[in-house]
């Protein structure tokens, strides 16, 4: 079973990004063992299969959390979930502002999802005024005057970036003057921060074009298995 004792949070070492992207994944998946199969233990090696990954792999992600499995009986989910939920911050919520409050926008002010990962959207900015003080799944849409006033009132940290490309860097600068400390950035351009900001971009044309790519590779290799048979 997994050993219960307090895992290092995030901040508490340098992390590869690699790994830092998996441990979401092995959350998310023993999340639904434990629903939908009513498991209470798993083995690396039942996770590699399943996640299609190598089980030395995982075993070396989840000591980076300061979790480590028994021979035979694997990990305890249980345990093994409260460690990555402690150190992704999932228990300790983290508010943030949406500027941009267009289709992705609104379609992101109104993903209940985020709240299981402890990200909670308070409000959105738009430069529209016609979007002045909508609500969209209950949350306000502010005009973008507001920004700077209301990050700094309510010590917002995060800022999710869903304007266009050409405003993007524009309204990334305010984000960041008015106190932003780490942008989520759903425009595919580039932004330019200063030291000490964090940005992570979520490039949507990228993660397509590495889709179709994979597509079409799967298609091209069902064609081929498919010429073969047909000449045996």
């Amino acid at each position: 079973m997994t050993e219960n004792r307090k895992p290092p949070t995030a901040s508490e070492i340098v992390i590869p990004e690699p790994t830092l992207r998996r441990i979401p994944m092995y959350y998310q998946y023993l999340k639904r063992k434990q629903q939908d199969e009513r498991l209470d233990a798993s083995s690396s090696t039942t996770m590699a299969a399943d996640l299609s990954l190598n089980p030395i792999q995982i075993r070396k992600d989840l000591e980076w959390i300061g979790a480590t499995g028994k021979p035979r009986t694997g990990y305890d989910i249980e345990i093994l979930l409260a460690h990555m939920e402690d150190f992704l911050g999932y228990n300790n919520a983290h508010d943030a502002f949406i500027v941009g409050a267009g289709h992705l926008g609104q379609a992101l002010l109104g993903y209940e999802g985020f709240e299981d990962y402890g990200l909670n959207i308070v409000a959105a900015f738009d430069s529209d005024p016609a979007k002045a003080d909508m609500l969209v799944a209950g949350k306000k849409v502010l005009p973008m005057e507001k920004l700077e006033d209301m990050v700094k009132r309510l010590h917002i940290l995060i800022g999710i970036l869903a304007v266009p490309s050409y405003e993007a860097q524009t309204v990334c600068d305010r984000m960041v003057a008015a106190g932003i400390k780490a942008v989520w950035n759903f425009t595919p351009y580039h932004l330019t921060v200063p030291d000490g900001v964090i940005v992570q971009h979520e490039n949507m044309a990228t993660s397509l074009a590495v889709l179709a790519n994979k597509l079409e590779v799967a298609l091209r290799k069902a064609r081929e298995q498919g010429n073969h048979h047909d000449h045996k």
